[in-house]
């Protein structure tokens, strides 16, 4: 299997009860569609930076592709060295709180279902790379330098 490495975003969409929205990507790894194996997890919005595509641009483009959401403002806030035995991603974190519309996963089966939860109370099956995005937000953190041996 080759290996792969690449830019990525993943966007906290944040609503007026400071909930976060989540997407449950599909057990099954080829309709997960996830370079990391994220199949099964809850994951932000999130995807690859296209070929010239600022970073707002593709958390835009993701969150539109993703949840059918037209995000109107969004902020870097973080950067991350994420990796696993699957690939390696530099990844930008991003946040809004103003977007608008009804959300639609659309057919693709990528995402099965999705859902609205208190920033402080994830699930269990969040992915790590999710999961680093919001502690990162929470902990106003921008980079910090992880260790493979930690």
């Amino acid at each position: 299997m080759d290996k792969k490495i690449g830019i990525g975003v993943g966007v906290i969409l944040l609503n007026e009860k400071n909930e976060v929205l989540l997407l449950l990507r599909n057990s099954d790894a080829k309709l997960a569609d996830s370079d990391m194996h994220y199949e099964g997890q809850y994951t932000l919005p999130a995807g690859k930076v296209k070929f010239g595509e600022e970073f707002e641009e593709a958390g835009i483009r993701k969150v539109k592709e993703e949840t059918n959401l037209d995000v109107s403002n969004i902020n870097v806030i973080c950067l991350l060295n994420d990796y696993n035995e699957n690939a390696h991603y530099a990844t930008i974190g991003l946040l809004s709180r103003k977007f608008k519309g009804d959300i639609d996963i659309g057919d693709t089966l990528e995402h099965v279902s999705y859902i609205w939860t208190s920033i402080n109370n994830l699930p269990k099956n969040l992915c790590k790379s999710s999961l680093d995005i919001i502690n990162r937000y929470k902990e106003n953190v921008f980079y910090k330098k992880e260790y493979k041996n930690e």
